[in-house]
């Protein structure tokens, strides 16, 4: 399966990508350009630029969106570019800002920080759900990998400098975390990094995979399914998206790397159907 180019814009740190299902859209970000992208397959790509890093997303309605900051999580008009604060991030920490994030099946949305220049430890792991922004994981030097199981069973996130994915239980009825955290797969040996990932409709999780130019898929056992290779090495996160969700958009990053394949973001055919990205509940 061969990836082809989705954007040409080069993302010194790609990341993020969101599929929004209501309008069609891929929505991503540049992290450290500060900036946010939107098209749909075939259209004119449109960008936002913002006064601090921006990293991730979930949709709230066709036209807002929930976007995580190094200082908080604010509401988004697509249309009109302006924003309102919902609630302060780590704001009294200048060494941190958000990463990697995702809406949870409760309406809710998880969001990781970690320090700018990736200070050990600098981290955590949120929740912001009914009002209430609680902090889950601390600790973190590079939070990644936050998705969900199809049947909301468990919440998947590592910690990229670590090289462990975990898999945490979670109340049926409410999201939160319960009992202990599950070692999901370990990839601590590997040259590469787990980073971001995505769960699709038969329970497997994708991880983008950063200095090995791929996306690994693994069952819900944790055993390697496949692998799809993608231009540049620093694979950042995939998103499923398209009309029927069997298209893998993956982001990249050209950090630290020359080659002009790197800070694209990809498309790819997948073999199995995605998810549609749960909305955030304000």
């Amino acid at each position: 399966m061969t990836a082809t180019v989705f954007s040409d814009t080069i993302c010194e740190l790609g990341e993020g990508p969101l599929w929004h299902p209501e309008r069609g859209e891929l929505i991503w970000f540049d992290i450290l350009g500060k900036r946010m992208f939107a098209r749909a397959p075939g259209g004119p790509e449109r960008h936002w630029d913002f006064d601090e890093h921006v990293s991730a997303a979930g949709w709230v309605s066709e036209g807002e969106l929930l976007i995580a900051s190094e200082t908080a999580l604010w509401r988004f008009d697509m249309e009109t570019g302006t924003r309102a604060r919902v609630v302060p991030l780590e704001a009294d920490n200048p060494v941190t800002r958000s990463n990697d994030g995702r809406a949870d099946p409760w309406g809710g949305f998880w969001i990781g920080t970690m320090g700018k220049r990736a200070e050990p430890r600098a981290g955590s792991i949120w929740r912001y759900w009914r009002g209430e922004l609680r902090r889950l994981v601390p600790e973190v030097t590079i939070s990644n990998s936050i998705c969900f199981a199809p049947d909301g069973s468990c919440a998947y996130w590592t910690d990229t400098a670590d090289g462990r994915i975990w898999r945490q239980p979670l109340d049926p009825e409410t999201g939160w975390p319960r009992g202990n955290r599950e070692l999901f797969a370990d990839l601590s040996d590997e040259s590469f990094g787990p980073d971001g990932s995505v769960t699709d409709s038969a329970g497997n999780l994708w991880n983008a995979q950063w200095g090995a130019g791929r996306v690994a898929a693994y069952a819900p056992d944790g055993r390697l399914v496949t692998t799809l290779a993608v231009p540049g090495a620093q694979a950042s996160c995939p998103a499923f998206g398209g009309p029927d969700l069997r298209t893998l958009f993956v982001t990249t990053a050209a950090q630290g790397l020359s080659d002009p394949a790197s800070g694209r973001t990809y498309a790819l055919p997948a073999p199995v159907a995605g998810l549609p990205e749960h909305r955030v509940i304000l």
